[in-house]
């Protein structure tokens, strides 16, 4: 049977680029849709424009410290001003940048890129703009987004897409959720100098990640004046006469007066009229497609990937499965399965959490014994100054082997720091290996070498 292409990329994100990138490098014929920005939600409403909100939120706490080293950066008087429509437009600008050259990777790869909406037709043909082309393959990849709980008033909320086109900067905020986007942004509010609650029904947000990290953020965070609310839920949301917002709480616990609603409780995949019912792709009881191990659906010329499929919704993961597929389908000497074993990875809030491997819930729920290993210090970068903040480092030693099973961090370059921490764990360093190594003074990434003493005796 003949076909237009040899594979139809529907989705232009993180793993739609990449497969797509990689299957055209191969000598593929490649096709690939999108009717939005190029690079997804992480270049466009994710990681790369919220690093930059972050890395403006971090310079409150730069011009306070200043003073303590000698710079007067008031000058002549008065404290120094935030302008969010400054960091707003170079932010739009660089993020305009990167969707050219993610044009020109695809072009330049020798894809087709069409600016459209794709519809599934059937298992091997696709619909964009009253185009219809036949594909011996298909990658479904069209990221996830922002999740609307249903609840009075929520259409006076807003989501985590929001937030990087606000046209100014509220004086208070409700920021609701415990997950990565509701602690990065509730960070990157207070640091910007917004009067900034933030709400979670559970009992300590970032579940699943270790105990000893959770706790000592939290502790952070409201040294720096977040109010966090926990085991704590909105019952609904009030448009008041002068414009404000009041969200009521259940159980009686009363209202919060303020500007804006940030609701960021969970993402969603993004499989809305795609046609998937003209397919026998399945999707699981959440909602995400269901896939084998080499991404392929129960419709077998079909293949799924990304936050679409619902495993570690992060973006160097897309990319790898995104490059998975393209190999498994035409450069099968090439292929490598993706590990998600001891996948890294970063919070970004204020300060920022790093993290590789087991915590040390899940390692003992494993049946490891252990030895854990712990560190609280304030670095020396604040040691002139007045702040009360404190860096926590913590190691999960499996007892019996001597393997390092989990390295934690909570302070500032926590990601910088960890990346490098994670070769060590992928290459199955022990104990004994952080011991050998020399440490570079003074860094707060030598107290990962030196730490000798087992908390507690382990």
């Amino acid at each position: 049977m003949a076909y237009d292409c040899d594979l139809f990329v529907i989705g232009a994100g993180s793993a739609g680029v990449r497969a797509a990138r990689f299957a055209a490098g191969y000598g593929a014929r490649v096709v690939i849709a999108e009717d939005r920005d190029l690079g997804g939600t992480c270049v466009n409403l994710g990681c790369v424009p919220k690093k930059m909100l972050v890395y403006g939120a971090s310079y409150a706490d730069d011009f306070a410290q200043a003073p303590s080293y000698g710079w007067n950066i008031a000058g002549q008087g008065g404290a120094p001003v935030f302008d969010w429509r400054t960091l707003r437009g170079n932010k739009d600008r660089e993020i305009a940048r990167l969707n050219t050259l993610y044009e020109s990777l695809l072009l330049n790869a020798g894809a087709r890129l069409i600016r459209g909406r794709a519809r599934l037709l059937d298992a091997h043909s696709v619909e964009v703009d009253g185009e219809r082309i036949r594909a011996a393959h298909i990658l479904i990849a069209t990221g996830g987004a922002p999740l609307r709980p249903a609840l009075p008033g929520i259409e006076h909320a807003i989501v985590s897409d929001d937030v990087f086109h606000l046209p100014a900067l509220p004086r208070r905020a409700v920021v609701v959720g415990g997950g990565y986007i509701a602690v990065e942004l509730a960070s990157v509010f207070r640091g910007l100098g917004v009067e900034t609650t933030q709400i979670y029904r559970g009992e300590l947000f970032l579940r699943g990640f270790d105990d000893g990290l959770r706790g000592h953020l939290r502790d952070q965070l409201r040294l720096k004046g977040l109010d966090l609310r926990f085991q704590t839920d909105l019952e609904r949301i009030e448009r008041r006469g002068d414009g404000s917002l009041r969200v009521h709480l259940k159980d009686g616990r009363g209202a919060i007066d303020t500007d804006c609603v940030l609701m960021a409780t969970g993402r969603g995949p993004k499989l809305d009229g795609i046609g998937l019912g003209n397919t026998a792709v399945r999707r699981d009881a959440r909602g995400y497609v269901e896939v084998d191990e080499h991404y392929r659906t129960a419709e077998p010329s079909i293949h799924a990937t990304g936050d679409v499929i619902g495993r570690a919704q992060l973006t160097p993961v897309a990319l790898a499965e995104g490059m998975a597929v393209a190999r498994w389908l035409f450069r099968r000497e090439d292929y490598v399965p993706v590990d998600y074993d001891l996948v890294p990875t970063a919070v970004f809030s204020l300060p920022n959490i790093g993290t590789v491997g087991l915590s040390e819930a899940k390692a003992r729920a494993r049946g490891h014994a252990l030895r854990i290993f712990e560190s609280r210090f304030k670095p020396l970068k604040l040691t002139l100054t007045e702040s009360r903040e404190t860096t926590f480092l913590k190691l999960v030693v499996d007892a019996d082997s001597d393997r390092v099973l989990g390295a934690h961090m909570v302070g500032p370059d926590a990601g910088e720091v960890i990346q490098g921490l994670a070769v060590a764990l992928k290459a199955g360093a022990t104990k004994k290996i952080f011991d050998q190594t020399l440490g570079i003074h003074p860094t707060t990434a030598e107290e990962f070498v030196t730490m000798r003493t087992p908390r507690d005796g382990g």
